[in-house]
């Protein structure tokens, strides 16, 4: 059975707080049991190498 999870950004802004920005996708918790973990690109992360807002950071798995 494929269950909703929420996917939570771990990126931060200019002043060191999250983000905020989430997705949400499907997992089969039989198959994988373990929290789910992947990188997407956030539009609001701040990129202090560039000085500018958006990259691609790790998404976590967190509660619906």
């Amino acid at each position: 059975m494929r269950d909703k999870i929420k996917m939570v950004s771990t990126g931060t802004t200019q002043a060191g707080k999250k983000t905020g920005t989430f997705r949400t996708t499907t997992k089969n918790k039989r198959t994988m049991t373990e929290k789910f973990k992947k990188k997407y690109f956030d539009p609001r992360a701040y990129n202090a190498a560039t000085g500018k807002s958006g990259m691609h950071v790790v998404f976590e798995e967190g509660k619906l």
